[in-house]
């Protein structure tokens, strides 16, 4: 029954929300829509093949990425969000080490304090596979998790994208992929109290060794490389919001992630001065970018991209897998 109602809704051009039309027939227009919604037939009276959109997820690196087969035709297609370019690093910006960051955070003297909850956007790729791929497309999400003095929580998941205000957005929180209005409402959940003592539930600590420790428990390894470092970071970051002594113990403990090199200033995807952090991941083919507040030391946002062609998707080297960012 859901799909034929949401057939219904496309074809009736009038809105749910106006009260004058309700119950009302379909007007030719819309009866015409609905016909070829039905049973993919054009005015001229030739078959059409009807849309479907087919969707499974597949793993990729250390990133959940999205696969959606489309099978989209006719001028009636909604087009596709195009997958976001990668970050540039600002041409001449003088990259600032993560250990002389830490030591400029450590001495800021800032007051954020630590809470609990995040304020996340999110940007995640979807593929096209099979003959005719097309283009990577974007599927931007926000969250907002806010815990109670109780200790139970809240979660609001909005369908937006801050690059396109007003746009429609693409969204797979539904069996079909389809698209919505800008800040359309996902998913609206309250959680019953949590009083769990493990990470990344549990307090972060200020002090870099004991933070580091919390980080390796969150990953469950005993020595992680740079890849579930950043991995580690994500998932705390997704629990909780850090003040300024959490935000320098970080920092020193990314100061001695191997492999994590300083690139330069770069201008995050909400418009927010950065200082950018690169690793090379070859063996997952990826590049993981790090941007972080040039003068708290918080972590703005992570950023992959993909470092290798991959035609059984159509991914290119260049391509965004999936990025991160995070507010206050």
């Amino acid at each position: 029954m859901a799909d034929e109602l949401d057939i219904l809704r496309r074809a009736n051009p009038v809105t749910a929300a106006d009260p004058r039309f309700h119950d009302r027939p379909l007007d030719q227009h819309a009866e015409r829509r609905l016909n070829r919604l039905l049973h993919g037939e054009r005015d001229s009276g030739r078959p059409r093949p009807l849309r479907r959109w087919v969707w499974s997820v597949a793993g990729a690196a250390t990133v959940g990425v999205v696969v959606l087969t489309l099978t989209l035709s006719g001028s009636t297609t909604t087009p596709a969000v195009a997958a976001p370019r990668p970050l540039m690093v600002e041409a001449g910006s003088t990259p600032v080490p993560l250990a002389r960051l830490a030591d400029a955070v450590a001495a800021s003297g800032g007051a954020q304090r630590l809470v609990q909850g995040t304020h996340v956007q999110t940007w995640s790729m979807g593929l096209t596979s099979g003959p005719g791929a097309r283009p990577p497309i974007t599927v931007p999400e926000e969250r907002v998790v806010r815990w109670k003095a109780d200790d139970s929580h809240t979660e609001l998941v909005v369908a937006t994208d801050p690059r396109h205000p007003g746009r429609p957005v693409l969204t797979d929180a539904d069996p079909v992929p389809r698209t919505v209005e800008d800040g359309h409402v996902l998913s609206r959940q309250t959680y019953p109290p949590s009083w769990s003592d493990a990470p990344p539930v549990a307090r972060p600590p200020h002090d870099a060794d004991r933070l580091r420790a919390y980080l390796e428990e969150i990953d469950r390894t005993e020595a992680m490389d740079t890849t579930q470092l950043l991995d580690a970071v994500g998932e705390l970051l997704n629990n909780w919001t850090l003040g300024t002594r959490e935000d320098a113990a970080l920092v020193r403990v990314l100061a001695d992630a191997k492999g994590l090199r300083p690139a330069g200033a770069v201008t995050d995807r909400l418009g927010r001065q950065g200082q950018a952090y690169v690793y090379d991941d070859a063996a997952h083919s990826t590049r993981r970018m790090l941007i972080l507040d040039p003068r708290s030391g918080a972590v703005l946002g992570i950023e992959d991209t993909v470092t290798k062609d991959d035609p059984e998707y159509g991914v290119k080297a260049g391509d965004v897998m999936s990025y991160s960012a995070w507010m206050r």
